[in-house]
């Protein structure tokens, strides 16, 4: 019997995956031990299908991919089962039917409270999944926001109306003048009084000055250092901080929490060509597309895709036989457009700085104080940031074109600059009110620690300044939507002229309206601390901008013919979000424990500095508690701690390496399953032959 076992065997050895797997062992193998592990495999494999079914015998008769009529029979025997149970399983396994069928009922009717639920799904079945995701993201803006309003008006706004009305007692943060100057303490809200021009309420509207500078809009509003509750004592100032940790916290777990799966999808799908390939052409598809010229789009957009990715290997192909004079010309091209770059974003930079420093010396005039020329002023570091993230991209994008990148690579470089350029000018109109208020020329700080004179309260200064921003850039919106996009939509219907004609429809571009509603998350971001209802506009601005958009696309616009690839996945919408909330780490913190806080308003003018009331109210704690909070903020404890976070994430990355080595060993398998089964084919022809 031994010739007739081993014929099998040898004929297995035949087959490309044992061949393969030979190959990469590095050497032959025992006959019998490969047997012997085939024996075992066989063992487990018949251990496996038992498992499987022990599984499927406690799950349901619909969960079953059986066809209805075996299903039927499944849940006749279960039913028979059933009887021979005691009362107690019947009423457990009743009870668990009934509590499944309830949580169930419960979240579909759920669903349908989610906010533009069927305006999100009209436009996915019109537009498809690429602008869908659009919309689906200025949702979550809008709960986020929502959600960050509730934080702060809770434990912040709240409190401090209620003291206002005497409802509970409280004492009001008071700065002692054996501490500071008088002069530190002078502050003089320019607060409308007498009879008031309607236009005067609308130019304090648009600065947020006048009437508005004195509302719990701003920070000079809230002045109460403790509220007591009958016995309880609640500190406002260490809520007014930790609302402000939470929120962020809170908006970096959520984004995190959020980007996993998209990132889970990228690594698993990072793929080479052959299976992009089949990827578009078998799987790229979507079929929530119900309308036709939209489905039409959806073929031209696959081609095109496909086009690209052609076009790349190409590239890719031209770039490795590259001759070295052609190398020197292309990175000497190269360094020359970056140096250009670099040149603009320097002029942008110091643009803002100049205007910046000049509205805040100009804007505080008492003698042009209501006239028109002083609202341009107060609103010239906003038009200058809203002109430069019109120009800069637009430059970019025709820099681009010289560089001589594959296209996907433009994509990513283009989109990298116009997000640096959008955030960093909001970083460089921060800086330029920093060295504004620190001053200290002429020894201008001297008495307070900052510039008292043109600053009496600065917190409010750079609160009106995030508010101007987050106004002007929705006047910005409105206005595109109602003087650009309207006229453009009926000068291409009712005008035969070629060049209006050349110019047509407008595309929605997915990514220049991601990077526009992340610019002005960045802004609420950064001034909720300064000013803390500052998200409830946010929430009112995104909620109108969704419907704003949504005319603009149905009416006005076309999807993009060349669709932005990176931006058809939530998770480059959240990167670049990330990005913005890590900027706005950067201004708080510099905010809250550097610079000195205002001594003539807020809730943290009895500290040097707004982190000061967290090492205050530690020292109220018991002496053992004491000890453990400052052994933690110790080198003793930051040493270790950080010694175990790196092997943490050294495991995490090591890990994802292994899954990853994982994936492609499971291609590769594939691969050889397809091949054997070739090959097996190809011998079954040989032997009917």
């Amino acid at each position: 019997e031994e010739p007739h076992g081993a014929a099998p065997v040898d004929f297995l050895q035949e087959l490309p995956s044992y061949q393969s797997a030979r190959r990469r062992r590095g050497g032959t193998q025992e006959r019998r031990p490969a047997l012997q592990g085939t024996a075992g495999s066989h063992g487990t494999a018949a251990r496996a299908p038992l498992q499987r079914r022990d599984e499927w015998t406690d799950r349901p008769a619909r969960e079953h991919p059986k066809c209805m009529a075996e299903k039927r029979i499944i849940r006749n025997s279960q039913q028979a089962d059933t009887e021979h149970l005691s009362r107690w399983k019947k009423w457990r396994r009743t009870s668990s039917k009934s509590l499944k069928k309830a949580l169930s009922e419960i979240k579909g009717l759920s669903s349908y409270l989610v906010l533009w639920r069927h305006d999100i799904h009209s436009i996915e079945g019109k537009f498809g999944t690429g602008i869908q995701s659009y919309f689906s993201f200025l949702r979550f803006l809008v709960l986020l926001n929502f959600i960050i309003f509730i934080l702060m008006f809770s434990f912040v706004t709240l409190p401090t109306i209620i003291s206002k009305y005497g409802i509970f007692n409280s004492t009001v943060a008071y700065v002692s003048p054996k501490n500071i100057e008088d002069i530190c303490t002078i502050y003089e809200p320019s607060g409308n009084k007498g009879l008031v021009y309607f236009y005067t309420y609308l130019k304090d509207l648009l600065s947020g000055t006048g009437f508005l500078e004195v509302t719990s809009l701003f920070y000079g509003y809230y002045s109460i250092d403790a509220l007591w509750i009958s016995m309880m004592r609640y500190n406002l100032p260490l809520a007014y901080l930790l609302a402000t940790f939470a929120y962020l916290a809170l908006s970096f777990l959520w984004i995190i929490k959020r980007s996993v799966e998209g990132f889970k999808y990228n690594l698993v799908h990072d793929a080479d060509p052959f299976q992009s390939y089949c990827n578009k052409v078998f799987a790229g598809w979507d079929f929530g597309i119900t309308d036709p010229n939209a489905a039409q789009l959806k073929y031209r957009s696959l081609q095109y895709e496909l086009q690209t990715d052609l076009q790349e290997e190409k590239l890719k192909q031209k770039i490795a036989e590259r001759t070295m004079k052609e190398k020197i010309r292309i990175y000497s091209l190269r360094i020359f457009i970056n140096i250009i770059v670099i040149a603009i974003l320097s002029g942008c930079f110091y643009s803002i700085y100049r205007v910046t420093v000049f509205s805040q010396e100009k804007s505080n005039n008492a003698d042009n104080a209501d006239s028109l020329v002083n609202l341009l002023v107060q609103y010239l570091p906003s038009i200058v940031i809203t002109l430069a993230n019109f120009i800069g991209p637009l430059i970019f994008s025709i820099l681009i074109g010289f560089e001589e990148y594959t296209p996907a690579f433009e994509i990513k470089l283009t989109l990298l600059r116009c997000v640096f350029v959008r955030l960093a000018n909001i970083g460089v109109l921060l800086f330029s009110l920093w060295s504004q208020i620190s001053d200290c020329g002429s020894d201008k700080c001297k008495p307070c620690g900052y510039n008292y004179k043109l600053y009496p309260c600065w917190e409010s200064d750079v609160g009106q300044e995030m508010y101007k921003l987050m106004i002007f850039d929705f006047i910005v919106i409105l206005a595109v939507a109602l003087f650009v996009d309207f006229p453009r939509k009926l000068l291409v219907t009712h005008c035969s002229c070629k060049l209006i004609q050349w110019f047509g429809h407008k595309e929605f571009e997915i990514s220049d309206n991601v990077l526009e509603i992340i610019y002005g998350q960045t802004i609420c971001w950064i001034g909720t601390f300064f000013s803390p209802l500052l998200p409830a506009i946010a929430t009112i601005k995104y909620f109108i901008i969704f419907y704003v958009k949504k005319i603009v696309l149905i009416h006005t616009c076309k999807p993009a013919v060349r669709p932005i690839r990176a931006s058809s996945s939530n998770f480059f919408f959240l990167v670049v979000l990330l990005i913005g909330l890590l900027l706005a780490f950067v201004p708080l913190g510099v905010s809250i424990a550097y610079i000195p806080s205002s001594k003539a308003c807020g809730l943290f003018r009895n500290f040097s500095t707004s982190w000061e009331v967290i090492p205050d109210t530690i020292l109220q704690f018991p002496t053992g508690l004491q000890q453990i909070f400052f052994g933690i903020a110790s080198e003793a404890f930051a040493v270790p701690f950080f010694v175990i976070l790196c092997i943490v994430m050294f495991y995490v990355i090591a890990l994802a390496q292994a899954h990853k080595r994982m994936v492609e060993q499971l291609r590769e398998q594939l691969v050889l399953e397809s091949r054997d089964k070739m090959f097996l084919i190809r011998k079954i022809a040989e032997a009917q032959r």
